[in-house]
């Protein structure tokens, strides 16, 4: 909306200056700050933070009234971490919706929804969260930790993340131009690593300044791959008071910081050389609005917390920070950025498979953080030194940027 109005004036502003005649839109030449991508990332962070502020009790308050309390597992299930989760038992979940509802709306003022990269990335958030909300409401309602089952929950995550994934590869603002808006590059080349042209059907890693193979259209589900493993992710993660809301700011200022100077191209192109185009900059409205919503969120959700996500917001957070990664062609560089994302996954994967194969576990339990909660850290330890590591990481991902 902000950026319709810059347009508005802008055009006021150059009429004037042809027929030289000062007016109104000289008045408020400061109208000319909506026109900046950090301005306007800077006002969606700050909008999107104070709107979680603002709703926040009246979401708790109504989230209480409604008794959707968070379902705890029996002792019979986690023995001793049922102790020490005893208190949890009754906070409100589905919080989710005052992320959801504090990023759409703080996109929707200060950022282009119609910008291809945000519409994308917006719907994909959207359509996961409703699918988390559906989740988290089954489980309310039935009062059991066990809500949609994983095989309905896994084949709608397939289906929202190839509809995201088939858009990426056939949008042809996303796919179809080289680093300069009027030079056109044969095929299906719609992105530029320094002054050569790359597909987007091209994997890229900041250690390597050239495209890696080409997977054409088999990049599809990799894409969907991507969605749906970082969706699940951020879910696994969602375990503590706060830990997943933490690292999504990390990731989310990271990726807003990649999306920004991905789409200059001097910055891109000349300086970093990183995959460059001219949208893809509006994305860190999108995602400096999920840092602020996170910001706000976690005022309610840090330990002892007073409201949940639940799968309402870590599956559309993960979805969300998925298609980002996509769209700024840095896919790879997901599984540092989001490290801790990936360790919690990981855990949960070795942990099943050692006990399918070998009869034994690795880890105290799965996901890690309660690992590390059932050999005597306290929970907000855990947390904290996650939150950490995730900032470690996110800066060590950013540093790879100038390598070579």
């Amino acid at each position: 909306m902000l950026y319709w109005i810059y347009e508005w004036w802008k055009a006021a502003f150059e009429a004037e200056k042809a027929a030289s005649a000062p007016d109104w839109a000289h008045t408020f030449s400061f109208i000319n700050l909506l026109g900046y991508i950090t301005f306007r990332s800077a006002l969606g962070c700050l909008l999107a933070f104070a709107l979680s502020i603002v709703i926040g009790p009246r979401v708790i308050r109504r989230l209480i009234s409604l008794k959707v309390g968070q379902p705890i597992r029996t002792a019979d299930e986690v023995h001793k971490l049922a102790e020490l989760h005893g208190g949890k038992v009754g906070t409100p979940t589905m919080g989710g919706v005052m992320i959801l509802g504090s990023v759409l709306v703080s996109v929707f003022v200060c950022g282009q929804p119609l910008n291809p990269f945000v519409a994308v990335c917006s719907c994909t958030m959207a359509a996961l969260g409703l699918l988390g909300f559906c989740d988290d409401y089954k489980k309310v309602k039935q009062k059991k930790s066990d809500g949609v089952s994983a095989r309905q929950k896994l084949f709608w995550q397939l289906i929202i993340a190839l509809v995201a994934a088939c858009f990426i590869y056939y949008k042809k603002e996303i796919s179809g131009f080289g680093a300069d808006w009027d030079v056109r590059v044969k095929g299906n080349a719609g992105f530029r690593l320094g002054q050569t042209p790359i597909g987007i059907g091209q994997i890229c890693f900041p250690l390597f300044k050239v495209g890696l193979p080409d997977l054409g259209v088999l990049i599809i589900p990799f894409f969907a791959a991507v969605i749906i493993g970082c969706s699940n992710a951020v879910n696994l993660t969602d375990g503590l008071d706060g830990l997943a809301t933490g690292c999504t700011i990390t990731v989310a200022l990271a990726y807003g910081i990649l999306a920004y100077l991905a789409g200059h191209f001097y910055m891109a192109s000349e300086y970093l050389v990183i995959p460059y185009n001219r949208f893809v900059g509006e994305l860190a409205v999108v995602l400096l609005s999920l840092a602020g919503a996170g910001f706000g969120f976690l005022w309610y959700n840090c330990h002892p917390a007073k409201v949940f996500m639940g799968d309402t917001g870590s599956l559309a957070i993960g979805g969300a920070l998925g298609t980002a990664a996509i769209c700024v062609k840095q896919e790879l560089l997901l599984v540092i950025i989001g490290g801790v994302f990936v360790m919690e996954a990981m855990s949960v994967m070795l942990q099943v498979g050692s006990f399918k194969l070998r009869r034994k576990r690795i880890f105290a339990m799965a996901p890690i953080h309660h690992h590390f909660e059932l050999r005597g850290w306290h929970e907000s330890q855990v947390i904290i030194r996650f939150w950490i590591l995730s900032i470690m990481l996110g800066l060590f991902g950013l540093a790879l940027l100038k390598i070579a």
